[in-house]
């Protein structure tokens, strides 16, 4: 047997960059046992419609919404004040959703970590507050909505828990949506408000179902997981003008620069799960509250379990024909929900580490041997180089890499532009990347 002379070990062991042992150190505090606490706290209110109970103390919306805020504030406590929380709503009626049967308040509750260089730049973790049964507006009978969404709501909450004992360049903001099962209305909210307040959304991480590993096809998984994502922004008024037929960039807009940063990040720090990236905005005629974001020209994915069991979704819980039906504890496996927060939090704490990303981006190489890059240097100090990808056409993620230093332009010898995609990204001295940036344009 062939052994690893012990200084090559030793080094190889004892070597390790500090942003890595912080990513190990945030997976490793993720504890299962406190997000089943927080998906059995959130079940016991009975149900969590959006048009239910705003009153009692233990039972409907209200009383979940007003739990969930203090449990932000007692994470606050224990970080010396670290975290702003407090409920954003709007005012929706049937015009708004034929879902909405009377008038309400639609509340999301709101915990920032405000970055300490860049306050304005937010990365979000959302999860759903309200819960439905087969009726979307049964809002009496018992909704538990364990899975979808006490699931990622309780993810939402572990990642503050986890994140709040960092400090960071950019904020984050941990957040639970309401109204998502009456039509993306908490998002909906939420990403005007954003708008109004002029928030530079890097991107956003839309956590919905997160605890389930046995498949109504059969299949029983616990490592693979999907990641939703648009291929760019589908809102005229948001379009960076890209010309798709010639230049390519059908598949790279913000968000699916989103989704390959989340993928690289646990294919780095979690090897052991299969992010399975998934082109395509949410499930075929179904809907998450990434998409309000996205219509607003915000980054927005969807992070949730591979296989999906219909039989726990939307269902009036009842035994029919020896089936088991609704979204009940059982059917929700907390150590996977566990994992999946641990992307979450791993991505958070990346993104919210990193640098401006470059500006205006130009490419050229047209009928040359090499590729040409151009663009601004975003007003970051923090920056200490750049990082140029590329991959084949067809690949899904970046495939090749090189780093470069301080400069605004670089000549990529020896490859060829026709055959690759290119983008690129800013490094800072701690050695966090900004998302991947796409050529807005081109240049001889």
């Amino acid at each position: 047997m062939r052994r690893i002379p012990s200084l090559i070990l030793f080094l190889s062991i004892t070597f390790i960059y500090p942003q890595d042992s912080k990513m190990y150190k945030i997976i490793e505090d993720v504890s299962a046992e406190r997000i089943e606490s927080d998906i059995t706290n959130l079940v016991s209110f009975g149900t969590r419609h959006t048009l239910s109970d705003t009153i009692s103390e233990t039972r409907g919306i209200g009383a979940a919404r007003r739990w969930i805020k203090k449990e932000f504030e007692k994470i606050s406590n224990e970080c010396n004040q670290c975290l702003e929380v407090f409920y954003e709503k709007s005012y929706v009626t049937s015009e708004d959703s034929e879902r909405v049967i009377f008038p309400t308040w639609v509340y999301n509750v709101l915990a920032i970590q405000r970055g300490k260089k860049n306050p304005n730049r937010y990365i979000i973790m959302s999860g759903d507050i309200d819960s439905r049964v087969s009726d979307p507006t049964n809002y009496i009978d018992d909704s538990p909505g364990a899975n979808d969404n006490a699931s990622g709501m309780a993810g939402t909450i572990e990642a503050a828990r986890v994140l709040s004992k960092y400090k960071f360049d950019n904020s984050i903001i941990y957040v639970g949506l309401s109204g998502e099962e009456q039509g993306l209305l908490g998002g909906k909210s939420l990403a005007s408000y954003a708008k109004k307040k002029g928030w530079e959304i890097i991107g956003v991480l839309n956590n919905d179902m997160i605890g389930n590993i046995e498949g109504v096809d059969g299949v029983i998984d616990n490592r693979s997981f999907r990641i939703f994502s648009e291929p760019f922004s589908f809102n005229p008024k948001y379009a960076n003008g890209l010309n798709m037929r010639t230049q390519g960039g059908e598949n790279d807009g913000l968000s699916r620069q989103l989704a390959r940063y989340v993928h690289k990040t646990v294919k780095k720090y979690m090897p052991e799960l299969n992010p399975i990236m998934i082109y395509r905005l949410d499930r075929f005629g179904r809907g998450g509250h990434h998409r309000p974001f996205n219509d607003e020209g915000f980054a927005g994915i969807r992070i949730m379990e591979a296989h999906e069991n219909y039989i726990r979704q939307h269902n009036d819980i009842r035994n029919e024909n020896g089936i088991d039906y609704g979204d009940v504890l059982s059917g929700v496996n907390f150590d996977y929900a566990a994992k999946l927060t641990s992307v979450n939090a791993i991505s958070l704490a990346s993104i919210a580490s990193s640098p401006k990303p470059p500006k205006n981006l130009k490419i050229g190489g047209i009928v040359e041997p090499s590729v040409k890059f151009r663009w601004e240097q975003p007003d970051d100090s923090s920056i200490t180089g750049y990082k140029i990808y590329w991959r084949e056409t067809t690949s899904s993620t970046w495939e090749y890499s090189k780093t470069i230093g301080l400069v605004d332009n670089y000549i990529l010898e020896g490859i060829v532009i026709d055959n690759f995609i290119f983008g690129v990204s800013s490094i800072n001295s701690e050695g966090y990347e900004s998302l991947v940036v796409f050529p807005g344009s081109t240049f001889r």
